[in-house]
Formats: C-alpha cells, structure tokens, sequence
C-alpha cells in the first residue's frame, strides 16, 4: 500500500481523534503531569480520506552550561492502531525533519517512552543521557521524565555533554 505525507493547515483534537479513535491517553503520558505545548508545524498521513498519522514540530531554544542553540522540537508522533507497523511513523517523521533541516536548528529534539525508543533509533536519533530540565505552568523547571533523544541537523553536529534546559514546554 502506498501512502502520501501532507502538510497539514491545522491539528486539532478532533485530527487526534480520528487517527486514535478517541482513546483517552493516545501518547501514555497523562498520568507523568507535564505539560507540552502545541506544535507549530503538522505533517500528516490520509487513507481513504482519513487522517491515520501525525508528526508536528516547533522552534525551541536548549541551553547546556553557556551555550545556547535553536532546535525543532519534534512531537505529537502517533499512527491509527490498526494501521501501526507499516512505515507510516517513519514516513511522518522524516517529512518533518526533512522540514526542520531547512529551519536553521542545529538538532531535532524528542521526549519519548523507552519503548519507542528503538524505533526512533531506526530513524536516525540518539539519546541524550545528561537529561533535560523543561518549562511548566507556573515559572517552574522541571527534570522531564521522559528520554530525551536528538538528531543531527547540521552537518557535524554533536550534542553537547552536560544537564540541558529547554526554555519552554516540552514538544
């Protein structure tokens, strides 16, 4: 079967819904308590006229120690569950980093539950072992619980060592 990656005009619960099927916790992560935010930039996947995958994207700013640098925040990754297991992760993802190269970020960034860990793994990312302090509601940095992964967007580039902070909510 062949599928088509879009750019999506929009994303909203609705889109996340008809992908799901309305499950109540489609990420796994609710019961964590932190807070993203949403995405700027949507890329999807229709079959027979319905949106079965999504990857989105946003611009954020990590600091390590001194050093500040421009990411694309990658997140909202999810494929129809009677559709999983057919490429359809991959294919969203890689529209959206092939979108985040021409941004000027030096790295694509992710938060992810260690089972999905090897299937970014297959897609080129690398996980940051330092860990990663993120924003939420309320002026509070928090230690984000979930593994931190990145990608390489500029040609050479290395992820710094050392405890990082992103300076906004999580993707």
């Amino acid at each position: 079967m062949t599928y088509t990656v879009i750019r999506l005009p929009q994303y909203t619960k609705a889109d996340l819904d008809e992908i799901t099927g309305g499950l109540d916790d489609p990420f796994e992560v609710a019961a964590l308590g932190v807070r993203s935010r949403d995405k700027d930039v949507h890329y999807g996947v229709r079959h027979e006229g319905r949106l079965v995958a999504h990857a989105g994207l946003v611009d954020a700013t990590v600091s390590v120690g001194a050093r500040r640098f421009p990411v694309a925040g990658l997140g909202g990754v999810v494929v129809a569950p009677d559709l999983r297991g057919q490429g359809l992760a991959r294919l969203v993802v890689d529209a959206a980093v092939a979108h985040a190269r021409g941004t000027g970020a030096e790295f694509g960034l992710l938060f992810c539950l260690p089972d999905r860990m090897p299937l970014y793994r297959r897609l080129g990312w690398r996980e940051s072992t330092d860990g990663m302090r993120v924003e939420q509601p309320g002026e509070a940095v928090v230690d984000h619980p979930l593994h931190t992964m990145w990608l390489p967007l500029a040609e050479d580039a290395v992820w710094p060592a050392g405890r990082a902070r992103l300076h906004s909510l999580p993707m």
